[in-house]
């Protein structure tokens, strides 16, 4: 059977009797069977993703399928799914099963997607490599000895590797958009609020997004228009009107472009991004586009501000989880102390651990004014800065990432290389605004290497109509 790559050809051939969602739903069964040493996946939902296929398949019959009949998706082991397990990567949610659904995984299900399974991800969403899950690291599919990026990397793989069409992530710093550069896949972050976060495990609740992977821009505009809206779960939630967006065609033939010139002359950026970004650069400009350098002096505070925030949401969020209520509890236990230091020891792992005292210490009565005060300050200065950017330009772009995939292990000993890899993606997060990446080329090794695309809150419709621009110059 062919590989799809959107969901209109799927359909198409399903309209024609060439395919049918059972003989779908077994090919991507069998290419996840085959492909079992990525580690993209923590349980597949063999049985149930069959027999959905099988009552989708007389439901097309008899005219009657939701608008999503053929969109075969995972979900990251982050988000809930009614009766099913989940546990953030974590052993100290190991075996937890949830009682009710995401209110975004929902959504999908109600218009006939299909779940075919819960993806591996770093514990709880902290990690940029994928190798802080209980489960084990992920390996990205054009090379196992390097990574997927992450959170998401099970998700960004599952897509990359023809395991589903669709995934959803999270995305916190880059969850969703640094695996999606990684992988060679496009990787949504919409505004913050757009789509409701009932359903997903807390990391950082300001931050949280959920995101979508995808190998078509048409496919993540159908996605994110089927999930976005209000919630009455969710007071969080914006209830801005959601846009038809997969049949919106962009009017505008033009666009004015800002680049950050700090993203692009720093040390940290990998040679072959940044020819590829300047090459872009052109040929936007060749297109007829308005593309010029405007200075973000605020960049180098972005990713400081973004951890000291993050990880104090962390410490609040992850409190729950004490081995009283749910959950990993230890069996060496002598009383209440005991209980709760020791379950945490073992439930959770060096990263979540080493982000929780993080949290904890910035939160602390002496540094709290320090550190978290003066950060929420920073917050709203980038935010500031970032808005003066995007009233005078459409976009903003600039690397996804400073380097393509890195090998496994090469990161792990010192946790500050490792942030630095979220270094260009967090603005979009301490901003809340919605960020694209996209394939825009490859490297001397053949790994991919991502673009990212800013733009205004709730302006996801022409984040979509310049994305397709940009993919079909690529």
């Amino acid at each position: 059977m062919k590989s799809y790559h959107r969901l209109s050809d799927i359909r198409n051939d399903l309209q024609l009797g060439n395919l049918t969602c059972q003989q779908l739903v077994s090919q991507y069964l069998k290419n996840i069977e085959e492909q079992e040493h990525l580690n993209a996946f923590i349980e597949v939902y063999k049985d149930e993703a069959l027999a959905k296929a099988k009552d989708i398949d007389q439901k097309l019959k008899k005219n009657q399928a939701g608008k999503l009949a053929g969109l075969v998706f995972g979900i990251k082991d982050l988000l809930c799914l009614d009766k099913h397990r989940v546990s953030g990567g974590s052993k100290i949610l190991s075996n937890f099963e949830s009682q009710f659904s995401a209110t975004a995984v929902e959504a999908l299900l109600k218009e006939d997607a299909i779940v075919i399974g819960r993806q591996n991800c770093d514990e709880f969403g902290m990690g940029s490599s994928n190798e802080n899950s209980a489960y084990g690291a992920v390996k990205n599919a054009l090379d196992v000895n390097k990574v997927p990026g992450g959170s998401s990397g099970g998700s960004a793989v599952a897509v990359q590797a023809d395991m589903c069409l669709v995934s959803l992530g999270t995305d916190t710093g880059g969850s969703v958009r640094q695996p999606a550069a990684f992988c060679g896949v496009i990787g949504l972050k919409p505004t913050y609020s757009r789509i409701s976060r009932w359903g997903l495990l807390a990391y950082a609740s300001s931050f949280d997004t959920i995101g979508i992977f995808s190998k078509s821009i048409e496919d993540n505009a159908l996605v994110l228009e089927t999930m976005a809206g209000a919630d009455r779960k969710d007071a969080t939630v914006s209830k801005t009107p959601v846009p038809s967006y997969s049949t919106m065609k962009g009017t505008q033939e033009t666009y004015r472009i800002a680049y950050l010139p700090e993203a692009i002359e720093t040390e940290a950026l990998q040679p072959e991004i940044k020819s590829t970004l300047l090459a872009t650069i052109e040929s936007l400009k060749a297109a007829g586009h308005t593309v010029e350098p405007v200075s973000f002096p605020m960049l180098d505070y972005v990713l400081p501000a973004y951890y000291i925030l993050t990880t104090a949401e962390a410490s609040a969020n992850l409190s729950r989880y004490d081995g009283a209520h749910y959950g990993h509890r230890s069996p060496h236990v002598h009383d209440l102390e005991s209980l709760y230091k020791n379950s945490r020891t073992e439930g959770f792992g060096e990263e979540v651990r080493r982000r929780i005292l993080l949290g904890t210490f910035v939160l602390s009565a002496s540094y709290y004014d320090a550190y978290y005060t003066k950060a929420q300050k920073v917050r709203r200065l980038i935010l500031k800065e970032t808005q003066r950017i995007l009233e005078e330009f459409d976009f903003i772009v600039i690397p996804t990432t400073p380097t393509t995939a890195f090998k496994l292990g090469e990161h792990t000993k010192n946790p500050l290389e490792m942030y630095m890899a979220d270094l260009f993606t967090v603005q979009a997060s301490v901003t809340g605004l919605p960020a694209i990446s996209l394939p825009i080329g490859k490297d001397a090794e053949n790994m991919p290497v991502g673009i990212q695309i800013m733009t205004n809150a709730f302006d996801e419709a022409k984040l979509f109509a310049f994305s397709k621009k940009l993919m079909k110059n690529n």
